[in-house]
């Protein structure tokens, strides 16, 4: 299945998914960047309201478990704190191909919603503290999602989960 298709599925199901919950978003089609920085400057949108979604695997005292990671753009992951939530020694990104297995999105498109029964969904809190609204990639580079913080946490219910590195 080739990248566009498989990420063209994954938008129509995130859109029908915020539809169907009543949320309040809008979509917005704009050049296909892959950098926060530049995405967030064609959205309009401030760079901590982007949500940045990290595929992940934490690994070790046993542990293996696949982790969608969401923290704000603004921020780098600390992964030993995501490791160190999970009981796990250590948590590293996924591979392309894990990534397109777990998501079916390329790096740069994943949104932070979890279609997939072995991808854990975590947030950082702080991407919910600051903005009313978060922005992100829907499931294709040239598509983002503006929506509703508020609604975000009630449809994708993540585990909030402090992994950032101050």
């Amino acid at each position: 299945m080739s990248e566009e298709v498989t990420g063209t599925a994954t938008h129509n199901k995130l859109i029908t998914l915020l539809t169907e919950q009543g949320a309040r978003f809008r979509v917005m089609e704009h050049e296909a960047v892959g950098k926060c920085e530049a995405v967030s400057e064609l959205r309009g949108t401030a760079l901590g309201q982007g949500a940045k979604a990290l595929v992940c695997k934490v690994k070790g005292n046993g542990v293996k478990k696949l982790v969608l990671a969401i923290l704000a753009a603004d921020r780098q992951a600390d992964l030993s704190q995501l490791a160190n939530h999970f009981g796990g020694l250590k948590a590293s990104l996924a591979s392309p191909a894990e990534v397109d297995t777990l998501t079916a999105c390329v790096f740069g498109a994943i949104p932070p919603f979890s279609f997939h029964p072995d991808l854990a969904l975590v947030a950082d809190p702080l991407l919910f503290e600051r903005y009313d609204e978060i922005a992100f990639n829907a499931g294709l580079l040239e598509k983002s999602v503006v929506m509703d913080t508020q609604d975000y946490l009630r449809i994708a219910r993540p585990e909030l989960v402090v992994f950032r590195k101050d």
